[in-house]
C-alpha cells in the first residue's frame, strides 16, 4: 500500500482581523476540490492549505473573494 502524498502551500490574505475571518476563509477553501484541510491566522495574515496536489492559484483567489478577503498570494 502506498502512503498518500499531499501538498502543503501557506497563502498570505489581507483583511483579516479575527476569529470569523478565519473561519470564512478556511470554509471556502476547504471547498476546493483535493483540499484536505484550511487553517487560517488572522493574527499572521497566513492561510496554511493542505491538499491532495498543487492547487490552481486562480480557485484559490477565487474562494478568498468568495469569503469577503483578498489573496496577496504565496506566503
Amino acid at each position: 500500500m502506498s502512503a498518500q502524498t499531499s501538498v502543503t502551500t501557506v497563502y498570505k490574505v489581507s483583511g483579516m482581523t479575527c476569529g470569523h475571518c478565519e473561519g470564512a476563509v478556511a470554509a471556502e477553501l476547504s471547498g476546493l476540490d483535493g483540499v484536505s484541510s484550511a487553517r487560517a491566522t488572522a493574527a499572521s495574515g497566513e492561510v496554511t492549505v493542505t491538499s491532495a496536489a498543487p492547487l490552481d492559484e486562480e480557485q484559490v483567489r477565487a474562494a478568498v473573494d468568495e469569503a469577503g478577503y483578498e489573496l496577496v498570494g504565496r506566503a
